[in-house]
């Protein structure tokens, strides 16, 4: 009986291994300008990498360029014919990733994939290099079973901004013969969890999603609180005072209309999400305090899958260093994101924001929004999609306990953008799990889950 040091040793032997560490150690931070020839060096590396398993590949960029990073990172599009009147499937992930900040808090140098304990470390490898290219890999072994012949017709569309807007992708899907090409069935996506101890899951929902930075001023100048304490207004007081208004004590929603045109879950929704989703034992244990952000009165799976949040992601104002310096912060800013929820508008959400911080601006300051983040609606998905039947079938193969049901809190904005442009069914499933430490320090992707992934990626394409 091999041994897992055994499995070990032949998975570190083979392609999928080595490929894998060759695509990881690209630093591709697409929204850093920095980065923008590793993304370039990332995407040429799949395209080549789609050619050796027979596609037909390009990198795209939309017409007219840009100044900015959102015009330069390229897309990966590739396409493999199937058989005559075969199912086409649109298998979409993203090879770029988070910044690795703070880089103290690193075990393992996070661009230098590391296997310890089973697991893979490295910025990317679960978000989505792992995910994406554990599919891949299942593709690979799939063509090779069948000798190069795909059951259907696929088509790979792999972007390098996912994690900072999809900049590129937007852009290009204005284009109307570029949506042309992307006509097909099935939409499948490998960038999500699974449900406790690995058991399947299919997405039925993601939240939308907006931001925006948050600037508050007051005097010219940081003054001295001695001088001045008592005479001139504090930004960094006042940008507290600001945040804290957004919610009432019991945790709701304060800013009028944010609520407007909600659209409840069914109890069919409802009962499946509940059973899907962990305990509260389990989430205090994978967060390390209490699971008690958003409205009191709500269940878990309620207040992060079926309500909207506006969340403070970072406050900076005066003086944090060693030591004191008495100042009177001049100025202070705020990075806000509100998660949406089916029925919202994105941009009424992000105006009733602003207006609310207007409203509230403190005496002797002025509110500004010097930078604004994507606007994407929250996507729903009917329980009752033939689709998910199959997948279900599929998945309960793969794992006797079956799948359950999830209405993820995160987003992912170009889904619901890919979902109207080529006129396909979503399809969202995928193997990740709060071990993994998406956007954290020490990320990491077990062997176990690109194993899973793999195989997910042949078993489903074969029963298209």
């Amino acid at each position: 009986m091999a041994t897992m040091n055994d499995e070990t040793d032949a998975w570190l032997k083979s392609s999928d291994s080595s490929d894998y560490f060759a695509l990881l150690k690209m630093p591709t931070i697409g929204a850093d300008p920095l980065h923008l020839r590793d993304c370039v060096q990332a995407a040429t590396w799949l395209k080549k990498w789609l050619g050796t398993i027979g596609a037909e590949a390009e990198l795209l960029l939309p017409s007219g360029g840009g100044a900015d990073v959102s015009a330069s990172v390229p897309v990966v599009f590739g396409e493999l014919k199937g058989g005559e009147g075969a199912t086409t499937v649109l298998v979409y992930g993203h090879y770029d990733v988070q910044p690795p900040d703070p880089l103290e808090a690193w075990q393992t140098p996070p661009f230098e994939p590391t296997l310890k304990d089973g697991r893979v470390y490295c910025r990317g490898a679960q978000d989505d290099k792992g995910q994406l290219f554990a599919f891949l890999c299942g593709v690979r072994a799939l063509l090779a079973a069948r000798e190069g012949r795909a059951p259907v017709n696929l088509k790979f569309l792999f972007e390098g901004q996912e994690e900072s807007g999809s900049g590129t992708l937007f852009r290009l899907l204005d284009d109307a013969g570029f949506r042309k090409r992307l006509a097909a069935d099935v939409l499948l996506v490998s960038d999500t969890g699974a449900a406790a101890d690995l058991r399947p899951a299919i997405v039925a929902g993601l939240r939308g999603v907006c931001h925006f930075t948050v600037r508050l001023a007051a005097a010219n100048r940081d003054l001295h609180s001695g001088e001045y304490g008592g005479l001139a207004p504090n930004a960094a007081q006042g940008i507290a005072e600001l945040v804290a208004s957004l919610h009432n004590p019991d945790g709701s929603i304060a800013v009028p209309g944010f609520r407007d045109g909600i659209e409840p879950p069914t109890h069919a929704e409802q009962a499946a999400a509940e059973a899907g989703f962990a305990t509260e034992e389990q989430l205090r244990a994978d967060i390390g305090t209490e699971p008690c952000g958003g409205q009191l009165g709500k269940t878990p799976a309620q207040r992060n899958g079926f309500e909207p949040t506006i969340e403070v992601n970072g406050i900076h104002s005066g003086y944090g260093g060693p030591g004191s310096k008495t100042v009177i912060p001049c100025e202070a800013f705020a990075k806000l994101s509100m998660r949406l929820v089916p029925g919202q508008s994105p941009a009424a959400c992000c105006d009733a924001v602003k207006r609310h911080l207007k409203d509230r601006c403190p005496k002797g300051m002025a509110v500004s929004f010097p930078e604004d983040g994507g606007l994407s609606a929250a996507l729903r998905l009917p329980l009752a999609s033939p689709l998910f039947r199959l997948a279900e079938d599929v998945l309960t193969e793969m794992d006797p306990r079956g799948p359950v049901f999830l209405w993820d809190g995160a987003s992912i904005p170009v889904v619901s953008a890919l979902k109207a442009a080529s006129g396909a069914a979503p399809l969202l499933v995928g193997w990740g799990q709060p071990e993994d430490r998406i956007h954290a320090p020490n990320e990491s992707y077990s062997l176990r889950q690109f194993a899973l992934a793999k195989d997910w990626a042949r078993r489903i394409l074969a029963a298209f």
